[in-house]
């Protein structure tokens, strides 16, 4: 599995915003690099149609955490979808494994849902899944691992967001009973995150 290992916050400041790849240092007022430092800008302020096109992708790829043939698959699979071919990719997106973890608040951010999936944390439906880009499904029931539920770090963040609800309505966690499920589809209102797929949609039409 390929993975990226350069700076996560030089990602935000390339991007100019932030993606919220580090967690708690995220949202932790006065920690957050975006917050402190210059953006970096390009040498040519003045971006062609392809440049805006590809930071837009880049944005999104890494927000989901994403390596370049994972995403030009999710595109590929969106757009043989019916539908708006932006959206479906998104939903797409959403419908990970790795970010369902994540928006289910049991880890601090993708990076540590897809460390936790990827070791066998979590089961859909009675089986163990160790795939992060698994894609979910409507009235899948997400569940703890005997190892996911011995696991130190998950237990920790369960008992700190207990009282807390998804932040997206088309998922529920019970922290009680340490099980979950899709309840719907995502929709594309559900993605607060200001982004133009449109323009990745003409970036890969080419």
């Amino acid at each position: 599995m390929g993975k990226n290992n350069l700076n996560k916050c030089r990602f935000c400041r390339r991007e100019g915003m932030k993606l919220f790849l580090k967690g708690d240092r995220c949202h932790t007022a006065g920690k957050c690099p975006i917050e402190k430092r210059k953006l970096i800008k390009s040498k040519n302020m003045k971006m062609k149609d392809y440049g805006i096109q590809l930071r837009e992708k880049q944005k999104i790829k890494r927000y989901y955490g994403m390596m370049e043939n994972q995403f030009r698959n999710m595109y590929d699979k969106a757009a043989r979808k019916d539908g708006i071919t932006g959206d479906n990719l998104l939903i797409l997106c959403e419908r990970r494994l790795d970010n369902v973890v994540y928006r289910m608040k049991l880890a601090k951010s993708r990076a540590e849902a897809r460390q936790l999936v990827n070791h066998g944390m979590f089961t859909i439906n009675g089986k163990k899944i160790d795939i992060p880009s698994h894609l979910v499904r409507v009235n899948d029931e997400i569940s703890l691992t005997s190892a996911g539920k011995r696991n130190k770090k998950l237990s920790e963040t369960i008992e700190i967001n207990q009282n807390e609800l998804p932040d997206v309505e088309w998922l529920r966690f019970d922290f009680t009973q340490k099980k979950g499920s899709i309840l719907k589809d995502p929709v594309r209102s559900d993605i607060t995150m200001t982004f133009n797929e449109q323009l990745v949609v003409e970036l890969y039409s080419k």
